[in-house]
């Protein structure tokens, strides 16, 4: 075997099993998808129901990334870790808010869900500082469109079918149910004016040989404006009275009340989708405020924010009071 065989077998049994491992890994890599963490951040405390979720909390891992990411209203946040990250690798997760003490968590990478506790930090006032603000008999109050209708009158009108009786049909049409005398048909028509609507629409014969008559059809049309009676008449001259009444369709503003939950210094509550003109009501320290509560959720004394349940189920609010304020 010469030295050029040599080399050639070299490379076939070393160098080219190697790159493949190479490529192979490199493929493996390429494809891998970065690991996300998920978790929840809420409120240390020893009472379930104040662990309120806390929003707006920068979410950091240590050294493995730069990146960072931001709980939601809800306390939720997602932190994407670069592709060199792998399950079962040690990891720091740094929280900060500006209303709780900083927290870096020990922890490992891995297919959990991350719950975080925050402890918000001491706002007790100092000896010298005035004392709170009591906040009580804290209610919601809310508006919510409603269609309702304004009965504004009734429409009445009175009209003849003139026609002779006993006369033979002889198959000339209109004719009697039965096709044996000759009949006349009427009709007459209500308007309710633009906007209205007629409700309740009634008709019936009220002078003449009544029982020789039958009401053909008594319809609605345009939206219930309309009112169209068809009568017929197979005997002498009969008159027909048709009434109705009228009514106006019309959004309304109907007012609602709520109250929040309230647990320590926070509380919560939803509101349903439809609600319009949310604001607070409160006494404070015994005198009744009410407190417009906008897009931008400001208020004086709490730290609101908002986060859409679904379309159909609303809204749901969690506030936190601000220091120097506490409920009686």
């Amino acid at each position: 075997m010469t030295r050029a065989h040599k080399i050639e077998a070299w490379i076939a049994a070393v160098v080219i099993p190697l790159v493949a491992i190479a490529a192979f890994a490199i493929i493996r890599w390429q494809k891998q998808k970065p690991i996300t963490l998920r978790g929840a951040i809420i409120v240390q405390d020893t009472d379930p129901r104040r662990q309120l979720p806390i929003g707006g909390v920068e979410v950091s891992a240590g050294k493995v990334t730069a990146s960072t990411s931001k709980s939601d209203s809800s306390g939720y946040f997602s932190l994407t870790l670069p592709k060199p990250a792998r399950r079962g690798q040690s990891i720091v997760l740094h929280f900060r808010h500006p209303q709780y003490r900083p927290l870096d968590q020990n922890d490992y990478v891995g297919n959990q869900l991350y719950i975080v506790h925050l402890v918000p930090l001491d706002d007790k006032p100092a000896p010298n500082e005035q004392p709170k603000v009591k906040l009580s008999n804290l209610r919601i109050r809310y508006t919510v469109k409603t269609q309702t209708e304004l009965n504004v009158g009734s429409a009445v009108r009175t009209f003849e079918v003139q026609n002779r009786g006993n006369i033979p049909c002889k198959n000339q049409h209109p004719c009697s149910p039965d096709g044996k005398w000759k009949a006349a048909l009427g009709s007459s028509m209500l308007d309710a004016g633009v906007g209205n609507q007629f409700r309740a629409p009634r008709a019936s014969c009220i002078a003449g040989p009544c029982p020789f008559t039958h009401i053909e059809s008594n319809r609605l049309s345009k939206g219930d404006q309309i009112l169209t009676l068809t009568v017929r008449n197979w005997s002498d001259t009969a008159t027909f009275l048709l009434e109705a009444e009228v009514f106006r369709p019309m959004m309304t503003q109907v007012e609602h009340w709520s109250y929040p939950a309230i647990f320590g210094d926070g509380f919560s509550f939803t509101m349903p989708s439809s609600a319009e003109s949310v604001s607070m009501e409160a006494d404070v320290d015994g005198q009744t405020i009410i407190f417009p509560l906008g897009p931008s959720l400001q208020l004086s004394w709490a730290s609101c924010d908002a986060a859409g349940i679904n379309p159909d189920e609303g809204t749901i609010y969690r506030c936190s009071l601000r220091a120097g304020y506490h409920f009686r």
